[in-house]
């Protein structure tokens, strides 16, 4: 039997479907993430965002064109969120974005299958493994309709983190979750990974985090990652205000200044919201202006989706338009921004772990998060020279030792 779990939305998403996968390898299927023919799809929705919603919806008829006689079984923040826009025909199985073992659970018993009553550890999919240490959100910023469909912070104890990280053969980990900033003592989860050779790489970040004992700790491990993706929204005091997002813009600049110190070549990187409720043209202007300012390496820009359930939802919103034109600049902002750290870094030798090769070319990441083109087929981590800028990331050449 084949079973494709197909995922849309964050990394906790994927690490969820991946851990789905190997209970159902444990079980006789095979597995695949990739739309295609298949007995049964698992579909890890998203709600995030209104498109995201409305993507999570158009799966069905997608994965219907593989197999139209295909069980089919929905989770995650979409469902969770409106469970009956996906109680269709086909459909026998609608879950939420808690209690994913439910859904093995569920599969099992359609199959006569061996029960199951929780997780285990994620399949490895990639070179790079990403680890789950924390789920959930306390903060209820105004616009996030996360917190309502995941739930309170809940964290894995650090015991099962060190022992997944001591069972994992990927030479990269990445520490994820829906708001890791918020697990229990991540300084000294940090400082317990020192054991490992494996790069280390954090999920995104509050900047509420960032001080002196969670740097020195970043900076102890023996092959730490100096990527942080430390999450913005706004560069507007006003805006963060109304965001419910507890800092300034001072405050973090400040907080950029201090990563920068620990890591002179650190790769910061952010979110930021285009139109958000109430945003004035001067508000857009401090978002625009913070991007050169702090340095990043990468925006991740988006235009302000209304989420019902929401504070933001009730607030007069920008026009479409305004939107639009927001976050264009945004985007063009971040493109300079990321063609600038790019550039600052070619005729460097950095260390790549390469993922997955099309025929052509092999890409990979270095520890700053550029992504790397080598010619031919490549695996593991391996030294390159950064060449010249490459379609969002750089070209390089294997550095030759012999």
């Amino acid at each position: 039997m084949r079973a494709v779990i197909f995922t849309l939305g964050c990394k906790v998403n994927e690490v969820e479907s991946a851990q789905i996968a190997a209970e159902l390898e444990k079980r006789g299927f095979e597995t695949d993430g990739k739309l295609s023919p298949a007995d049964i799809y698992v579909l890890n929705t998203c709600a995030v965002t209104k498109e995201a919603e409305r993507k999570s919806r158009q799966l069905i008829s997608r994965v219907k064109k593989f197999n139209a006689g295909a069980k089919i079984y929905v989770l995650g923040c979409a469902s969770e969120k409106n469970g009956g826009q996906f109680e269709t025909k086909g459909v026998v199985y609608v879950g939420g974005a808690r209690g994913k073992e439910a859904v093995v659970a569920k599969i099992a018993e359609d199959f006569c299958l061996a029960p199951c009553a929780s997780l285990g550890f994620p399949k490895q999919l990639k070179t790079r493994a990403f680890i789950k240490i924390e789920d959930g959100c306390d903060n209820f910023c105004s616009y996030c309709v996360i917190p309502y469909l995941r739930g309170r912070v809940s964290c894995r104890p650090a015991d099962e983190i060190i022992e997944e990280v001591r069972l994992c053969t990927a030479p990269e980990i990445v520490l994820t979750g829906i708001n890791i900033s918020a697990y229990k003592n991540l300084t000294g989860l940090i400082e317990a990974l020192a054991f490992t050779d494996k790069r280390i790489r954090l999920g995104s970040l509050e900047c509420g985090i960032i001080d002196d004992g969670f740097l020195t700790a970043c900076k102890n491990l023996k092959d730490f990652a100096p990527h942080f993706h430390l999450s913005l929204q706004s560069g507007s005091d006003n805006v963060l205000k109304r965001m419910n997002r507890h800092y300034t813009r001072e405050e973090y600049l400040k907080k950029c200044a201090l990563i920068y110190s620990y890591f002179p070549e650190a790769a910061i990187t952010t979110d930021i919201i285009a139109g958000f409720c109430g945003e004035s043209e001067e508000d857009f202007l401090q978002s625009l202006s913070i991007i050169e300012e702090a340095g990043f390496a990468r925006v991740h820009a988006f235009a302000f989706s209304p989420r019902e359930g929401t504070k933001a939802f009730a607030l007069d919103d920008v026009s479409k338009d305004e939107k639009s034109r927001r976050l264009h600049r945004l985007l063009e902002a971040g493109n300079v921004a990321e063609e600038k750290f790019i550039k600052g870094r070619l005729n460097r030798v950095a260390e790549v772990v390469f993922e997955e090769f099309d025929g052509t070319y092999t890409t990979g990441y270095t520890a700053e998060y550029i992504k790397v083109f080598v010619k031919g087929k490549v695996e593991g981590k391996r030294e390159a020279v950064l060449e010249k800028p490459f379609s969002g990331g750089a070209l390089a050449r294997l550095e030759d030792y012999s």
